[in-house]
């Protein structure tokens, strides 16, 4: 299983859920139909490759605590309010900021670096830069709790 491929989807799915104001289950279980229609035509769609229950923990976790993790990234925005970023920043940091706080065998580091990453590949041409450092004031008050 490929934790980053994994972590791309997640994005990817929870970035359809704000778009479409759809509920986890309901993506999960698109993912899984859309799976089975496609016969693995696309590498990116791929499930052999993907760590469900990672993908499924932070669907739901993200879903669920969204509030909560919302408030901890505002608190890490400098002259920006959450509801002007874009979705793709949003998610993403969505995504970091959930295994900040629920998922305590993924390194820190590694959450950071993959978010950048995906910034780079899906966000605008600063959005690398801005996540990097709203997760990096985000990581030293989470480091010292």
């Amino acid at each position: 299983m490929n934790r980053k491929k994994s972590r791309e989807l997640a994005m990817k799915l929870l970035f359809q859920m704000t778009i479409n104001k759809e509920d986890s289950s309901k993506v999960i279980e698109n993912l899984k139909e859309n799976q089975e229609t496609e016969s693995n035509k696309k590498e990116d769609t791929n499930l052999k490759d993907i760590d469900m229950d990672y993908l499924v923990r932070v669907l739901k976790g993200v879903e669920v605590n969204r509030d909560l993790i919302d408030s901890k990234i505002q608190n890490y925005l400098k002259k920006w309010k959450i509801d002007r970023l874009s979705k793709i920043d949003i998610t993403i940091l969505r995504i970091c900021s959930y295994e900040f706080l629920y998922e305590e065998d993924i390194p820190k580091n590694v959450s950071i670096n993959e978010a950048v990453e995906l910034a780079k590949v899906y966000g605008e041409d600063k959005s690398a830069n801005f996540i990097n450092g709203v997760l990096g004031s985000m990581i030293k008050d989470v480091n010292k709790a």
